[in-house]
């Protein structure tokens, strides 16, 4: 199927192409999220686009092993295809899996000063030595990190008009309860986010069969990742990364889904595994939450780098590791609240990730006190707590009542409830959160 799905970079892009002052751009993210189709969609926007994949065309890498003047790279990309034309001032080059050919970020910086065409890049950020491309060019081009299908564009791409969703953020931030229908619809369409998630070649399948072939191309995502990590993961163990990987549905399966690498394998120590759990996150395939230090502002100067939950980094996916009979229970019957809340909590910190926010959770030694998530305003620390069934909010009530935490003046609760307010704390659905960080930026703003 061909492209079809409307994404926010498509935005960016068009922003980016009328600034006069532009640089050179790089689009980074997971493999499979959509990267080469929005660059091609956009790219309908000049007379002449040039695709060149340094993976299915590896002959194009010798190029950027000579000179990087621009007159010599599009001499030589001329020669190797004749039927290239260029004209100046209306042709894209797009520079695919630029991680097979890190030299070609050092030509950035002379496409840059010539300014005769514009360049894009794209890179799976598991395939990029993002360190080594970083160095080059630097200052001479721009970056853009994709992710998989928000909840936001998953609704544009069911057919959701942008209104719409102002329409669901308006009620939020007015507190004026959804209808039954509207409800209804929502938590609907948020449970087929869950099952599908957000990959695009999973979410065009669904639009078109619904879930036939859904969880078979979920699978063989996750095989492409496996995959990936023995190929690219240099300099590490290749075989601890994967053992990581892979125990990730086994701790957000338990009650206390806190990641320990001491029960990954029989002997395991966290030394053996420095460096791990990083690389899985730089290459976009997994959302670190990490246990908040005390309960106070400023949030990254405040963590445990050392305990942390492991996500997966689109909410299809945690599904797709689990046996097929609970992919029909989960699609059929809508039965989340078997796993514990782990398939609600993953999901929503995938829309605070891709919303910006990084992720911080909190469990005291005692363990008398547990916070799912935590965000904030322009003064206050802001616990979220996430509910797979709608009972006590026991520790949420504690953080906000407390004289310990001054920092904590108010909470929001997401579950399958309606929207509100009881004096202490925000109650939203979960179909809400991809709004939240919307929600908060006009709070702070005082809209």
């Amino acid at each position: 199927m061909g492209y079809e799905l409307k994404r926010k970079i498509d935005l960016f892009l068009y922003s980016w192409k009328k600034n006069p002052q532009r640089n050179p751009l790089i689009v980074k993210g997971a493999r499979q999220i959509g990267k080469t189709s929005s660059i091609r969609n956009f790219a309908q926007n000049y007379s002449v686009f040039v695709e060149i994949n340094f993976v299915t065309n590896p002959q194009f890498k010798r190029i950027f092993d000579k000179s990087l003047s621009v007159d010599s790279i599009i001499s030589e990309i001329s020669f190797i295809d004749p039927k290239i034309k260029f004209i100046e001032g209306d042709t894209l080059i797009l520079f695919d899996e630029l991680q097979a050919c890190p030299n070609c970020a050092t030509s950035l910086k002379f496409f840059k000063e010539d300014g005769r065409f514009d360049v894009v890049c794209s890179g799976s950020l598991m395939g990029l030595n993002y360190q080594e491309i970083d160095s080059n060019s630097v200052g001479f081009k721009d970056e853009y990190e994709m992710r998989s299908l928000d909840f936001e564009e998953f609704l544009w791409a069911k057919g959701y008009s942008e209104a719409q969703i102002d329409h669901i953020y308006n009620k939020m931030k007015s507190l004026e309860p959804y209808t039954s229908t509207e409800m209804d619809v929502m938590l609907s369409a948020f449970a087929d986010y869950m099952v599908v998630g957000g990959m695009p070649a999973v979410v065009n399948s669904y639009l078109k069969n619904h879930f036939s072939g859904v969880l078979d191309m979920q699978k063989s995502l996750i095989r492409d990742y496996e995959e990936d990590i023995t190929k690219y993961a240099v300099g590490l163990d290749k075989g601890k990364i994967k053992n990581i990987y892979n125990h990730i549905p086994v701790f957000l399966g338990k009650e206390n889904k806190k990641f320990q690498i001491s029960k990954v394998a029989k002997g395991a120590r966290s030394r053996e595994y420095v460096g791990t759990v990083d690389w899985l996150n730089d290459a976009g395939i997994v959302n670190i939450c990490y246990n908040l230090e005390v309960l106070e502002l400023p949030l990254k100067g405040n963590y445990k780098p050392n305990e942390f939950k492991l996500y997966f980094h689109d909410p299809g996916l945690i599904i797709a590791t689990l046996d097929d009979e609970a992919q029909i229970d989960l699609r059929e019957n809508r039965n989340f609240n078997t796993y514990k809340g782990a398939i609600y909590e993953n999901v929503v910190a995938d829309c605070l990730v891709m919303s910006g926010y990084q992720l911080f959770y909190y469990k005291n030694e005692k363990a008398t006190i547990e916070m799912d998530f935590f965000i904030r305003d322009s003064d206050s620390l802001v616990p979220v707590e996430v509910k797979a069934n709608d009972n006590a909010t026991a520790s949420l009530t504690k953080l906000i009542e407390s004289e310990k935490y001054p920092e904590i003046k108010y909470g929001i609760k997401l579950c399958r409830k309606n929207i509100g307010y009881n004096g202490k704390f925000y109650t939203f659905p979960y179909f809400c959160a991809f709004l939240l960080k919307r929600y908060m930026q006009d709070k702070i703003r005082g809209i």
